[in-house]
């Protein structure tokens, strides 16, 4: 099952995502007809992100990695929906990010890696948008380089837990519908389910938290005018254009 939020009408709406429209009970909606939100509330949540999630991207930025997950949160008011504007600031290299996103179902603490599959609500596409200028040393975590409003595209649905093995689902990148961006998550240093038990070693879960597992090789830069596709098997694309601030 594909679960989706929407606007229509100024009204928001959940939905199920068949047969290429959006249905609520038994009214079909046109999905060029809505204003796709993303498919999880985001309202008291917090997203935990992790850098160099996948090792080949540390390569190909040069950096050393420590044996842990190295964590950071993304503020929750930069998420923002499928089809939804991306707006660039006046920087020199902003950049996408294709990932795999956990949402946490129940609130949990101290769990195992093997039981903690049991906490996730479903998985959802995310895009970790960044603006590389302000990633380095005094800028750890980079709150201001993935803060950005529009920097956090999540959807365009959820999808169950049952739906795909997180360990083994391809992500991929297209800008312009070119490839840009191509790993799987079984190269991930740590697993959407260790990270849930490193993170739930200090801190609660709670419902509606995003999980962005990071992203594999294959940065490079993105200019107004571009449009973004990012894509994780078993779940669908996510689309999203860039425009100038």
């Amino acid at each position: 099952m594909k679960l989706a939020r929407f606007a229509y009408n100024g009204q928001i709406h959940e939905a199920e995502y068949r047969d290429d429209q959006l249905w609520v009970g038994n009214v079909a909606y046109d999905t060029d007809d809505v204003m796709w939100l993303p498919p999880t509330e985001t309202r008291g949540i917090t997203c935990y992100g992790v850098a160099l999630g996948y090792a080949d991207h540390a390569v190909e930025l040069g950096l050393e990695l420590p044996e842990y997950p190295i964590m950071f949160t993304k503020n929750p008011h930069a998420l923002i929906g499928h089809k939804a504007n991306v707006i660039r600031p006046d920087v020199e290299y902003m950049h996408y990010e294709a990932e795999l996103v956990a949402v946490i179902g129940r609130p949990c603490k101290n769990v195992k890696a093997e039981d903690a599959l049991d906490y996730v609500k479903g998985f959802t596409v995310g895009n970790d948008v960044t603006v590389r200028d302000f990633v380095g040393n005094y800028y750890r975590p980079p709150v201001k380089a993935k803060g950005f409003d529009t920097f956090g595209p999540i959807g365009p649905w959820l999808v169950s837990p049952d739906t795909i093995d997180p360990t083994n689902v391809n992500v991929r990148t297209y800008v312009n519908d070119e490839l840009r961006q191509e790993g799987n998550t079984s190269h991930l240093r740590h697993s959407v389910a260790e990270l849930i038990e490193y993170l739930t070693e200090f801190t609660t879960l709670y419902p509606g938290d995003l999980i962005w597992s990071g992203t594999p090789e294959g940065i490079s830069h993105v200019y107004a005018g571009d449009v973004m596709r990012c894509e994780v098997e078993g779940i669908g694309a996510l689309e999203n254009p860039v425009i100038e601030k």
